[in-house]
């Protein structure tokens, strides 16, 4: 039977809440024998079989969400840290800047979850505050670094020539250093403070963006739509932004929450170094730099952080392979 696939496309037809509603409404009269099924009906239903009912973020999301159970945990852990640290003047039970010198270097107790630091703060307290910085500097620098190397990557593959040349040579010599090793490079010649490690952890992370990009890029750009586009007089940049850019989402979403905990976990390192976030802000990396000396008369001040950047590293990996896992269409025909 002939019919228009334009007007019955998934993405319209099936992929949106009316589109649904007309193919359950379809589905519903072929059930009832003594209902009479119209021409659009019928073309809903055949089509429907023939290339299935396309999926929605939120179903991936309810996929991945029963088959693992892992990943679904560690969101769950993500969003109780982020909520905390929006909310840290309601969660924390002190101020965690002030200093008590009478009561310094306490131990765990009801007043004080994880006891006071050298000066009398809350150990707690700070911690609740300082996941605003870990968190702020894990996704703000990756969505920057995933940003700059997205648009690298869409002119080195599309553009090619001298863009590609030049584009992947600055790539090859950014990836040549050890990343942790350039951002010190970067925070020793900017100055330590938290908009130098934005600025470090950007520029040691497009690099890696851009490969992937280019590579599927360089693949995208060779499809049937594009070489349509292209011969209709459509501009460049509107082919590299409006139908390579959107094939290359999944993978961008997938290399977001793999490269968060990267960025974490240098933050913390540049701060346990002193480079890092400084006094009186507080960041996990200042707090176990800060407790280190302690950690044979109190070391609660020191390992209460650490488990914290281990538990956010973690769930962001195991939220990072979840994505991944639902979004990888080889994964998905397995």
């Amino acid at each position: 039977m002939n019919f228009h696939l334009k007007k019955y496309d998934p993405s319209t037809a099936f992929g949106g809440s009316q589109g649904k509603r007309d193919l359950r409404s379809s589905n519903k009269k072929a059930e009832n024998p003594d209902e009479k099924l119209t021409a659009k009906d019928k073309k809903r239903i055949e089509l429907a079989a023939a290339i299935g009912e396309q999926e929605t973020a939120f179903d991936k999301f309810k996929v991945m969400c029963s088959e693992n159970k892992l990943a679904a945990a560690s969101l769950v852990v993500i969003i109780v840290i982020a909520l905390m640290a929006i909310f840290a003047p309601v969660v924390a039970p002190y101020d965690p800047t002030k200093q008590d010198l009478l009561h310094r270097l306490q131990g765990m107790s009801a007043e004080h979850i994880f006891g006071t630091d050298q000066l009398g703060r809350d150990v707690f307290s700070r911690m609740v505050y300082g996941a605003r910085v870990s968190l702020g500097i894990g996704l703000l620098p990756t969505f920057i670094s995933l940003a700059l190397g997205t648009v690298l990557g869409l002119i080195s593959g599309y553009m090619g020539k001298a863009a590609d040349f030049i584009i992947m040579r600055l790539a090859d010599i950014t990836m040549a250093f050890p990343s942790l090793l350039l951002a010190m490079v970067v925070m020793y010649t900017l100055g330590a403070g938290i908009i130098n490690i934005f600025l470090a952890l950007t520029f040691v992370s497009w690099a890696g963006t851009a490969r992937v990009i280019r590579s599927q890029t360089l693949s995208l750009r060779e499809m049937e739509y594009v070489e349509a586009a292209r011969s209709m007089g459509v501009s460049r940049t509107s082919i590299m932004f409006h139908h390579i850019l959107p094939n290359c989402l999944p993978n961008l979403i997938v290399l977001f929450t793999l490269n968060i905990p990267g960025s974490i976990l240098s933050e913390s390192s540049l701060s346990f170094l002193g480079i890092g976030a400084q006094s009186p802000m507080t960041s996990w990396g200042l707090m176990v730099s800060e407790g280190k000396k302690y950690l044979f008369t109190n070391p609660v001040i020191a390992i209460a952080p650490g488990v914290a950047i281990l538990i956010l590293a973690l769930a962001f990996n195991f939220l990072g392979d979840g994505v991944r896992d639902i979004m990888d269409p080889y994964l998905n025909k397995q």
